[in-house]
């Protein structure tokens, strides 16, 4: 690089969202929005709660919202709003003390002329306001009882200005007649500029040149007169509010005491005439409303009035965090009021968590539909099986017998060709392939293949094989109002998510019916049965779902039907011949017979059954064993949580021929209790 070249230079990106940042990891996300659309909520509703409550590791709304309203107690708690009225009597009794030793010392001073003086300071009214007031001609002996009054006056305009202008009271300390006079002009120039922009005849170089000559004034630098305004009345009604927070005493007192601005009540008619304009610039503001201080510590004019717009500041911030968990985008929250008030740790939170909200949105994993209503789309539903189907491979591998070896190999012919092993796989391994992946990943990895070498899941490819049989499978789920009292209903449907997703990627020569079964039955796609929201009517009608599976058997004749029951109650509804259902509990004979007889019509198919019983009722324990033996099927009574695996589990046993057998879920018996 040449020294004429310029420099390269490097500093913190300040543009935006970082566009180096790490992709987000959305599976958190995805697996709570599905958990809400299997308990009954929308996908917005869903989102919204994750948002809401947060991750692992991440804060959410919520959260937020709690730290927003700690900071607003820590101001309402801190001090009370009388603290420039202390000053002001600190001021004045100081400035009387040194008039009075002044009065004793001074021998020179005409008698009569120390007489009238002791009478004036020593007959004021008890009121500060009213005491400043009637010296405001006194001719002070003391020079410091002069500084210590003349304070007083600066100190009232100070805090009036630095109300409504951020800084204003450190650049008026020690002001000189100049320096009030540029005040008065400023104020001027304002009023005149806000006037014009209410008639609508102010034209932008007016902004222009009004802050070329002002700006030290507006540290906020706005961009435009909107912005200018906006920053006038938030701190104009601030200090409106606070007035309004004081007693009725407070409030007269210092409105008095304020006449006395720096020797002067122009500057309050001033301020006045800028607060009515911006009112009216700016109705939406709240004016009018108050806040109880209950802290020891004396909060100036000026300190009380920026309380108040940070408590405004926290309402809004309260309002919008509110907003944004029913609906409004959290990328519309003002991240910088979020890192002024509650720091850049609470503002990198919500921004995350924005971003958490665009890429669900982006992903595809949510799709609007027709009427406007967002659904899981099929890519989340396959994320998401395929996520369930894992939670069950784990759970399946932490039971004895979860892998049947003797059958690897037997759904098909071999076609020459090999693939990584998945979950579900029966076939054979291909052991060339297996060694040679586990040797080249030692070797990358800088090992010493000589030393031995450890399989890993990855290293394992598979031969693929064409099925010689196919199955067609019936997934029969209770959706009786029990299911969703008892904390099931959430498990059924994860349960029937995993199974579909397995059958669509493992054994796609299969066909998977999802029926379901309350007061009716009904065939369902998986959408259907993971939106399905739990609604109270009385009735499981096995029989009913077992008519629509018998349908979808005969639909198939060239397939081996595979049952699957799901429930929690004996059956305690059926259908009539009109096409009604009859309810009856304690179940009817009637109903009994005709569920009976419907499962042995269906039996007849060659039907390979099992009843996945859930709960601990030893009526529907009995009833569903004696089932069993009636078709020669399977009792399967897994812990809900462990639902999804035992259903998983069962479908792998029937599809390598050998249903019961070495079953883990079976302990190895055609009934396990």
């Amino acid at each position: 690089m040449s020294r004429d070249e310029p420099r390269a230079r490097y500093g913190r990106y300040v543009g935006g969202p970082d566009p180096l940042a790490p992709p987000l990891d959305l599976s958190e996300a995805l697996d709570a929005v599905s958990d809400g659309v299997m308990s009954g909520y929308s996908p917005e509703q869903s989102m919204r709660e994750f948002l809401r409550r947060g991750g692992r590791g991440q804060t959410g709304l919520d959260d937020l919202a709690g730290r927003v309203q700690r900071r607003r107690r820590e101001l309402l708690e801190r001090g009370h709003l009388g603290g420039t009225l202390e000053e002001v009597s600190e001021l004045l009794d100081k400035a009387l003390l040194a008039e009075r030793g002044q009065l004793a010392r001074d021998t020179q001073m005409d008698p009569m002329d120390r007489t009238l003086r002791e009478m004036t300071i020593e007959n004021l009214p008890d009121s500060p306001a009213a005491a400043v007031g009637e010296l405001a001609d006194y001719d002070w002996a003391s020079t410091d009882a002069r500084e210590a009054y003349r304070r007083i006056q600066d100190l009232l305009g100070a805090e009036a200005l630095e109300s409504r202008f951020a800084g204003m009271k450190q650049a008026l300390e020690n002001a000189t007649d100049d320096d009030r006079a540029a005040v008065s002009e400023m104020l001027a120039d304002l009023t005149d500029l806000l006037d014009k922009h209410a008639r609508g005849q102010d034209t932008p170089e007016d902004f222009e040149r009004f802050m070329d000559k002002h700006s030290d004034s507006f540290p906020e630098q706005p961009a435009d007169i909107d912005e200018l305004i906006d920053v006038l009345a938030r701190r104009a009604a601030a200090a409106q509010r606070m007035m309004r927070s004081m007693t009725p005493e407070q409030r007269e007192e210092l409105m008095a005491l304020s006449q006395q601005a720096f020797g002067s009540p122009e500057l309050m008619e001033q301020l006045g005439r800028l607060d009515g304009l911006l009112q009216s610039l700016r109705p939406g503001e709240d004016w009018d409303g108050s806040a109880d201080f209950s802290g020891e510590e004396g909060l100036g004019f000026s300190e009380g009035a920026a309380a108040m717009a940070e408590l405004g500041d926290l309402d809004r911030l309260a309002e919008q965090l509110a907003r944004g968990g029913e609906g409004s985008p959290l990328s519309e929250l003002d991240l910088e009021a979020v890192a002024r008030h509650l720091g850049g740790e609470a503002a990198v939170s919500l921004r995350t968590l924005a971003r958490l909200e665009q890429s669900m949105r982006e992903s595809g994993y949510l799709s609007r539909r027709p009427d406007g209503d967002l659904r899981l789309s099929p890519a989340a539903l396959r994320k998401l099986g395929g996520s369930l189907l894992r939670d069950a491979a784990r759970r399946l591998s932490g039971r004895t017998g979860a892998r049947e070896t003797r059958m690897s190999g037997a759904a098909g012919d071999q076609t020459g060709a090999s693939r990584g092993w998945q979950f579900g796989d029966v076939e054979s391994w291909d052991v060339p392939r297996t060694v040679t992946n586990a040797l080249s990943r030692v070797a990358a990895e800088g090992g010493d293949p000589g030393g031995g070498i450890r399989l890993l899941p990855d290293d394992i490819e598979v031969r693929e094989t064409e099925s010689r049989t196919q199955a067609a499978v019936a997934l029969l789920v209770d959706t009786s109002f029990s299911m969703a009292m008892e904390g099931r209903w959430v498990p059924m449907k994860r349960t029937a998510l995993a199974l579909h997703h397995l059958v669509s990627t493992r054994f796609r020569q299969d066909t998977l019916q999802l029926i379901s079964f309350g007061r009716f039955a009904q065939t369902r796609t998986v959408e259907e049965l993971l939106s399905l929201d739990a609604e109270y009517e009385m009735g499981t009608n096995l029989h009913h779902a077992l008519l629509l599976a018998g349908r979808f058997f005969r639909k198939h004749p060239s397939m081996q039907p595979v049952l699957l029951i799901v429930t929690d109650g004996e059956p305690t509804a059926h259908l009539l011949g009109s096409g009604d259902p009859w309810f009856g509990y304690p179940p009817a004979p009637e109903t009994i017979r005709t569920t009976v007889d419907e499962l042995d019509r269906v039996s007849r198919l060659g039907t390979q059954t099992t009843f996945f019983r859930l709960g601990d009722d030893p009526g529907l324990g009995r009833f569903l064993d004696a089932l069993a033996r009636r078709v020669g099927g399977t009792v399967v009574a897994p812990d809900v949580d462990d639902l999804g695996a035992a259903v998983v589990g069962r479908f792998l046993h029937t599809r390598r021929g050998r249903p019961g057998s070495g079953d883990a879920w079976s302990a190895g018996g055609r009934w396990a209790v």
